[in-house]
């Protein structure tokens, strides 16, 4: 075991969230620790190329701006550890967050673990990531300009991305495994007037065609066992998200899709515990608002602290 520290602050993820968090937090002179995972950054290290990040000109690589959000950070005196947390502990003070070898304790607590999303599983999803396959319309959609795009889903989400999509490319085409789809009634029919888009039912991506850039899916009709081939320029994966709150369950309340629930700013329904970013955002989803509730969460976790008496001297 370490030697027992309290910190003031122990921000748990360090995507875009954290990192402002433990910017603003170290800024406030509180004593923090960001538990920032044994791959650390979020899902901007699966990101190429960023544009719009305010501040930068020209594009930047989503691991590069990581690495400079962590450098801010670390000026300011916020301490890392290149570790998962496994489980935490708010029923008890001070906080406990734990890793595979140490627990660590504060009296304030951000989450901002984020969240993944959900992937079809493909050798070659994996391989072209990045190369024309994206799970972020609103990050990547102005690449695809002139192009053909497939977008694999059938819910809010996807259809949603694919509209945006359209107004950028040539055309775009959306996969779905069912014969209808799950959109609300609003957006499907906003997706049926729109010429650009295009319709493939009761069909998966079994694979995404290209060896350095995407150039295509095969696709197969799963009532009639058909294969096919659809050439197309990117491929956008909008299947859901999945909150990273595993080891939230019973500390803080969950909504039935596993967000954080918060109220009044970043505050969730325990003392001194707020969470920022993807892991209670699940409408926007971007690097900016991530960044955003960050700063948001820390300032609320200062004046909880300050409040309480609790700021170490």
């Amino acid at each position: 075991m370490v030697d027992l520290v309290i910190y003031d602050v122990i921000v748990v993820g360090s995507g875009p969230a954290g990192l402002t968090a433990a910017v603003y937090c170290g800024r406030a002179l509180l004593k923090t620790l960001v538990v920032a995972g044994v791959v650390p950054g979020g899902q901007l290290m699966l990101t190429t190329e960023v544009e719009n990040f305010p501040g930068f000109e020209e594009p930047i690589l989503g691991p590069d701006l990581i690495q400079r959000m962590r450098k801010q950070a670390e000026r300011f005196r916020a301490e890392f550890v290149q570790d998962d947390a496994t489980e935490a502990d708010f029923k008890t003070r001070p906080l406990k967050v734990k890793t595979a070898n140490e627990t660590y304790e504060a009296n304030a607590v951000i989450i901002a673990t984020g969240a993944s999303a959900k992937w079809l599983g493909l050798d070659s999803e994996t391989r072209l990531r990045g190369r024309g396959v994206s799970n972020c319309a609103t990050c990547d959609g102005f690449f695809f300009r002139g192009k053909d795009t497939v977008t694999v889903g059938g819910g809010d989400v996807a259809i949603e991305d694919t509209i945006f999509l359209t107004k950028f490319v040539n055309h775009a085409t959306i996969v779905h495994r069912r014969d209808q789809l799950r959109a609300s009634k609003i957006l499907q029919e906003r997706a049926f007037k729109n010429s650009k888009i295009s319709f493939v039912w009761d069909s998966v991506v079994e694979e995404i065609l290209g060896e350095q850039k995407v150039e295509g899916v095969r696709i197969r009709n799963v009532k009639t066992g058909k294969q096919d081939m659809l050439k197309c320029d990117g491929v956008f994966i909008a299947i859901g998200h999945q909150p990273n709150t595993a080891i939230f369950q019973g500390q803080v309340e969950l909504d039935r899709k596993g967000y954080i629930v918060t109220r009044e700013g970043t505050a969730t329904n325990v003392e001194g515990v707020f969470a920022a970013g993807d892991v209670r955002d699940f409408h926007y989803r971007q690097a900016v608002t991530a960044a955003g509730d960050g700063c948001r969460a820390a300032m609320d976790a200062e004046d909880y602290l300050e409040e309480k008496g609790l700021r170490a001297q």
